[in-house]
């Protein structure tokens, strides 16, 4: 046994001397370039080309870095085997990376690719005004050397959208507010803003689901149309005007809209606004995907149908201060004028953004100017009715989580024969299964018992008659307009006149 250490050591000497002897033929200058020169012989004719993504490009964190590392825990909380799991800032959601030195595969346009996560220890640090982290991370992309035009126009624009993508949704949205009217804070933002927790889905809304299902399919198409609108020309905004009595879930759909879509919202309020100036600077600060709604748009500001002010002529100095600041008054008042609200939603300005959602308000559709009802500007129409039978069925399985099988025939039978009579919003009918969810068979009694006795009293009060529906009524109201010639019904020559005429 001796001697086998004997001759070991031996050997690990030899083996000592020879490495010496190497390092003093060949220098390190020397075997560096003959490192180089193998790998290119290898890289020549290997099949495949290599990308190196750092985490640090200089002193400035690399986009790309943070864009691959979102693109791949989309995926690689399924696939990888190691996984590192971070939550950042302002973060619903845990996400999923690769752990050190790690690969995974991913597929695109047909085309397989290699993703390695490469860490490894930094030597050393040199003099630098920031401090660099003690480990150097990137990932390495391997790809196929035929393949290198495809990855390089279209793969990695991919990744950055991706990423884009994955980033807003996993962050807590946010409503904005224009609490100090147009004025601006520290930071040059207008927008005040609080994390928007509202947990109103369409799942939840107490709507009928087919009307559900076509606002979703036309949130959804366009969300996914920004080809369409630039092929056409068109900004890349769409109008939306609720209208209906009070309780039916406006402020509850809007919410509903914002979670589907994963968009913030403005809450504008117009009182707070002085003058169109302020209105435009409100809109030049909100983001893209975003859901810009001003509630109860009658009861705002004076923006009420003109055919119902008293004639106004040109020479009028109302008429011609348009969106001055001398114009509001003795007291500084509110100045804004449809003309400037127009041309917020639907004007020049309202371009400056893309992927936006204009959401109007009303409980009285009939009191708002036609202007703000023409198509481009208010591009779907959207009655939230008292509340129908499958719109109950919805309620009581949210509340009560009844099914339509878990009822008595007869209950049932009772409840659509009245649901439409009672003329209750969603708002009503919630309050009664609220009260009572932790007894169900109560609530239900009640919720029946209730819509009872409002059909009686809607029948003695001559409510139901032969009419043209709600929704089609007030429609026709808002759009029958006399025909004019202009928006201003005195010339100046009239008042002139009117004028000479007194004594």
């Amino acid at each position: 046994m001796r001697e086998y250490w004997n001759s070991f050591a031996s050997l690990l000497g030899v083996l000592a001397f020879c490495q010496s002897l190497l390092q003093l033929i060949f220098p390190p200058q020397l075997r560096f370039l003959c490192l180089k020169f193998f790998n290119r012989i290898f890289h020549l004719f290997s099949s495949y080309c290599y990308f190196d993504i750092t985490e640090i490009d200089g002193v400035n964190t690399n986009e790309l870095y943070n864009a691959v590392q979102l693109y791949l825990s989309s995926f690689v909380s399924i696939n990888g085997s190691r996984l590192s799991l971070t939550r950042a800032l302002n973060s619903s959601a845990i996400t999923f990376g690769l752990s050190n030195n790690d690969c995974i595969v991913d597929t695109f346009s047909g085309v397989t690719v290699l993703w390695e996560h490469v860490v490894i220890q930094r030597q050393s640090q040199t003099f630098s005004w920031r401090p660099l982290p003690e480990e150097k991370r990137g990932f390495t992309l391997r790809i196929k050397k035929k393949n290198k035009s495809l990855i390089l126009d279209s793969y990695l624009d991919y990744i950055m959208e991706r990423s884009n993508e994955i980033r807003r949704k996993n962050q807590d949205r946010l409503l904005y507010t224009n609490s100090r009217g147009g004025s601006l804070d520290s930071r040059g933002h207008p927008w005040e803003s609080v994390p928007f927790k509202h947990p109103s889905t369409f799942d939840t809304l107490g709507m009928h689901p087919q009307k559900k299902q076509e606002i979703m399919d036309d949130l959804e198409d366009f969300a996914n149309g920004q080809s369409f609108y630039q092929k056409t020309g068109r900004a890349w905004k769409r109008g939306y005007l609720l209208y209906g009595p009070p309780g039916t879930g406006k402020s509850s759909m809007i919410a509903a809209m914002a979670n589907y879509l994963s968009y913030d919202i403005y809450d504008l309020e117009l009182t707070e606004v002085h003058n169109n100036s302020e209105l435009r600077t409100l809109l030049m600060k909100t983001s893209s995907k975003s859901i810009i709604v001003i509630e109860d748009i009658d009861c705002s500001v004076n923006l009420t149908n003109r055919k119902k002010n008293n004639k106004r002529n040109y020479c009028d100095p109302e008429v011609r201060c348009g969106s001055g600041s001398a114009c509001g008054g003795e007291d500084g008042g509110n100045s804004i004028t449809l003309s400037g609200l127009l041309n917020f939603t639907d004007g020049l300005w309202s371009c400056c953004g893309s992927e936006r959602i204009f959401v109007f308000t009303t409980n009285h559709i009939e009191k708002l100017d036609p202007a703000l009802l023409r198509s481009g500007r208010m591009d779907m129409h959207i009655y939230m009715s008292y509340c129908s039978y499958p719109a109950l069925k919805i309620l009581l399985k949210n509340y009560l989580g009844y099914e339509e099988s878990d009822l008595d025939y007869h209950v049932l039978k009772e409840l659509s024969d009245v649901v439409d009579k009672a003329e209750m919003t969603p708002a009503d009918i919630s309050e009664v299964l609220i009260k009572n969810r932790n007894y169900k068979q109560k609530a239900v009694t009640e919720l029946l018992e209730a819509m009872k006795t409002r059909a009686d009293r809607n029948f003695k009060c001559g409510s139901l008659r032969d009419k043209i529906s709600d929704e089609e009524e007030q429609e026709k109201r808002a759009l029958e307009t006399p025909n004019e010639g202009s928006e201003f019904e005195e010339p100046c020559k009239e008042g002139e006149n009117k004028e000479k005429m007194k004594p």
